[in-house]
């Protein structure tokens, strides 16, 4: 477990939010299958929600008239977010949400890697990201994934300068990216049965037992897209929101958790 209220190093992933339509279906899926308390924000917010596992932070909810389906953005933690706009448009990103200030939380833009994924940056004011960490409920990994992960590794180290790892295997193409030694993210290919599924950001969610959740997915008004299935870092599933967005959800080994 980590909990952090300073701000997260650049390249880090430090915080996660949704735009849905309607909070009830989110508040109820997200409640149900991860426990997420939910408090909404003032006006001056715009009624921000902000979701809290053992009354930390842990994600964000947008509720505007959007159409579906929605999708998580994972945001990128940096210490300058003009410049690192700046570089992503030099390295082939484009800008889809321009920096905006917001209050003395602190300052984003959004931008779409050369690869389509979308993926958000965040300058720290007194929102500093996400408290809580590799606990049930909280973040524990984020990684993209798409057709071309040459170009997307590229992007993201001329964006952050990551130290890089090879973790490839026969069919799988996947590099980890370490900001000072520490792991941070992932950038991943899609495999040859993955079709036109468009590139994309995804985030993990700890959980303390992947097959006992599973069946609760559907009767919270989600789906399960794959899994539980086992893989080197836990027993992972996919699952599929009751707005279409996908998160996926973690159960690590046990030496890790009694480590």
């Amino acid at each position: 477990m980590t909990v952090c209220t300073s701000p997260w190093p650049a390249g880090v992933p430090g915080w996660a939010d949704i735009t849905v339509t309607e909070l009830g279906p989110t508040q109820r899926f997200y409640g149900g299958l991860l426990g997420w308390q939910l408090s909404i924000g003032g006006p001056e917010t715009g009624g921000y929600v902000t979701a809290t596992v053992d009354g930390h932070v842990v994600a964000g909810i947008k509720v505007a008239d959007v159409p579906h389906p929605a999708g998580w953005c994972v945001y990128l933690a940096t210490d300058d977010l003009a410049q690192s706009v700046a570089q992503g448009v030099a390295a082939g990103g484009t800008v889809v949400v321009d920096p905006v200030t917001v209050l003395d939380l602190g300052r984003l833009a959004v931008l779409a890697d050369p690869t389509g994924a979308v993926v958000g940056l965040w300058e720290s004011g007194t929102h500093t990201g996400w408290e809580l960490t590799e606990v049930p409920g909280a973040y524990v990994w984020a990684e993209q994934m798409s057709h071309d992960p040459v170009t997307a590794r590229r992007f993201y180290t001329a964006l952050f300068g990551y130290e890089q790892q090879d973790m490839s295997a026969p069919d799988f193409t996947y590099t980890s990216l370490s900001v000072g030694g520490t792991p941070a993210a992932g950038i991943g290919g899609y495999g040859p049965g993955a079709g036109d599924v468009p590139a994309a950001w995804t985030w993990y969610v700890e959980v303390e037992d992947a097959d006992g959740i599973a069946p609760r997915v559907a009767e919270l008004g989600g789906e399960v897209v794959s899994g539980p299935e086992d893989t080197p870092y836990g027993r992972m599933l996919l699952v599929r929101g009751p707005a279409g967005e996908v998160v996926a959800l973690l159960q690590p080994p046990l030496e890790d958790i009694v480590a």
